[in-house]
């Protein structure tokens, strides 16, 4: 099988480093939209600047480089487990090299591998079969602030008098953009999953990232929601960083999975303003990068 660890490193190098244009452009929106000598408009204004320089200098977008989570597409001829092993090194290559910062940590020591490496799930990686020739590999890191403040809801749920059905979804993405009050980076993008078990919308809700930012959800309904979820979390107030201001959530996507009839659950996963995911694309002996 081909090696393919230089084209991997590229691909971290860039997700790490480059933020996709389609990102920078929403915070330019924002920027131009916040209060002159706000302190909306001056954190805005900070981040812009590092997304330059970051992009310059091929420095890491933030110091948390997080978890890198690969969505790999492969033909059935591929070998997984050497495709794995070349994802593997290339992390560790890209951690000596300092496009990532090394954040593999053991839950009960607290020590750090220093190379990004851990076990079965650091990095994660999630293979399907490919109904084409190309070999598709998508790449986000997912930092922890914004990792910490996603959120889960069963419902219903009493205290938001949410129900079982897409206003309900509503409320509950709006309360987990409230509690986290700036915490995880803000201006950020939000992944939400309806349905499944707890463990697959977690899943869904992450991979739902995968969107193009600028894209339309195929269903009209969640993509009227998503377009209202968005504008409602930006009326609440809370800004950039949560020092105020009128951006709060530059995107929403939403995906629905089948559910057990006893279950209806809502999972939402937060995305900071540094919303690093990038494309590679493989065909033949010609390489893309999106």
């Amino acid at each position: 099988m081909r090696d393919y660890t230089q084209e991997l490193l590229e691909l971290v190098r860039l997700t790490s480093t480059d933020l996709p244009n389609p990102v920078e452009a929403r915070l330019e929106v924002a920027l131009a939209n916040e209060e002159p000598g706000s302190a909306a408009q001056t954190a805005l204004e900070t981040i812009l600047k590092n997304v330059a320089m970051t992009r310059k200098n091929s420095t890491p977008i933030c110091q948390d480089t997080g978890t890198p989570i690969f969505y790999v597409h492969a033909p059935a001829t591929i070998d997984r487990d050497e495709l794995t092993r070349q994802i593997r090194n290339t992390v560790g290559l890209a951690t000596q090299k300092s496009y990532l910062r090394p954040n593999a940590v053991d839950a009960l020591t607290g020590m750090n591998t220093g190379n990004n490496l851990g076990d079965d799930y650091f990095p994660t990686i999630h293979f399907h079969v490919s109904e084409t020739n190309e070999l598709t590999i998508d790449l986000i890191l997912k930092g922890g602030g914004c990792e910490n403040v996603g959120a889960q809801y069963s419902l219903p749920n009493d205290t938001l008098q949410a129900g079982r059905d897409l206003e309900g979804v509503r409320k509950a993405a709006l309360d987990a953009v409230f509690r986290a009050q700036g915490e995880g980076c803000s201006p950020g993008f939000l992944g939400i999953a309806i349905g499944g078990d707890r463990g697959t919308s977690y899943l869904a809700s992450k991979e739902v990232l995968l969107r193009d930012p600028d894209d339309h959800n195929q269903d009209a309904e969640l993509d009227i929601l998503e377009n209202k979820i968005t504008a409602e979390a930006n009326e609440l107030g809370i800004g950039p960083m949560g020092f105020g201001g009128k951006a709060t959530v530059l995107g929403t996507k939403i995906t629905s999975i089948h559910r057990l009839p006893a279950s209806f659950f809502v999972t939402v996963s937060y995305m900071c303003w540094a919303y690093r995911r990038r494309k590679m694309i493989i065909i033949g002996d010609k390489v893309f990068y999106e």
